[in-house]
């Protein structure tokens, strides 16, 4: 006498309770309704992805590189940034409290939009923010009246400048060197007692390498609009110099980014890799 239990499976197997279409019937159909479906599906999820990726580089982070030596030692040529735009969100509207933003703060470094030409962004640190009155004396940064701390900065002995020693200039004989005209026509007005006041809306910026930087001496404020966000985070970094960045065309960029990936594993500094930014 044979199990029962054992039997089960193999009747059901045996026992088709549904007669089995004919060749060319449903079967077709159902499975391009499969396919249908599947591309639908796929093209759905392309599209949240897409959306996704356009949503966090426009509002919350966008990756750069360092192109130039004007922030080193901090910022390297060849750093690939991740930047925070979405913590100086904040534009006065009323949701502005329920979000986390805040404002830009004295010694931070940001990343703007350069204020003439073709704008392109730049990365430099806050010195002065709207209302502090800034002047340099034998290249000690006096914010208020009080000197700046900046472990940060360094001087090149072999570089002398004026503006890096010596700033605001006493009358318009200095801004004849190296100093955008539109901010040679602003400059003066806004000196009072021999100090830069920074005006509303307003952030003086410079590079930590002090004496290799083209920064707010010699052009002017940035503006709060022009503010990108801040860097957070070194997410690659390879040995490079200025001449890698200098061609920004298309090809150029195709052929910077060939160049990366071919010394990839030769080039990269590893010890710079997720580290942070102050």
């Amino acid at each position: 006498m044979s199990d029962p239990t054992q039997d089960a499976p193999l009747q059901a197997a045996e026992s088709p309770a549904v007669p089995v279409p004919a060749a060319g019937a449903l079967v077709p159909a159902k499975r391009k309704r499969r396919q249908v479906t599947s591309l639908r599906e796929y093209a759905e999820s392309l599209l949240v992805t897409v959306l996704l990726a356009l949503f966090g580089t426009s509002f919350v982070v966008q990756a750069f590189k360092i192109p130039s030596p004007s922030m080193e030692p901090t910022l390297l040529v060849g750093d690939h940034l991740l930047v925070n735009k979405f913590v100086y969100g904040g534009r006065g509207a009323w949701y502005d409290a329920l979000l986390p933003y805040r404002e830009i703060q004295r010694g931070e470094v940001i990343v703007f939009k350069f204020p003439f030409d073709d704008h392109a962004h730049y990365v430099k640190r806050v010195i002065a923010v709207p209302g502090d009155r800034l002047k340099i004396t034998d290249q000690q940064v006096y914010v208020n009246g009080r000197p700046l701390d900046e472990p940060y900065k360094v001087h090149d002995p072999a570089v002398y400048d004026p503006f890096g020693d010596n700033f605001p200039p006493a009358d318009r004989f200095f801004l004849r060197r190296n100093v955008r005209s539109e901010w040679a026509e602003e400059l003066l007005r806004h000196v009072q007692r021999n100090e830069l006041v920074v005006p509303p809306q307003k952030y003086f910026v410079m590079g930590d390498n002090r004496d290799h930087s083209w920064d707010s001496r010699y052009w002017g404020f940035v503006d709060r609009e022009a503010v990108m966000g801040r860097p957070v985070m070194i997410y690659w970094s390879v040995d490079a110099t200025s001449d890698d960045y200098a061609d920004r065309t298309l090809g150029g960029r195709l052929i910077g980014l060939a160049h990366a990936f071919t010394r990839l594993p030769v080039r990269t500094r590893w010890a710079r890799m997720f580290r942070s930014v102050r």
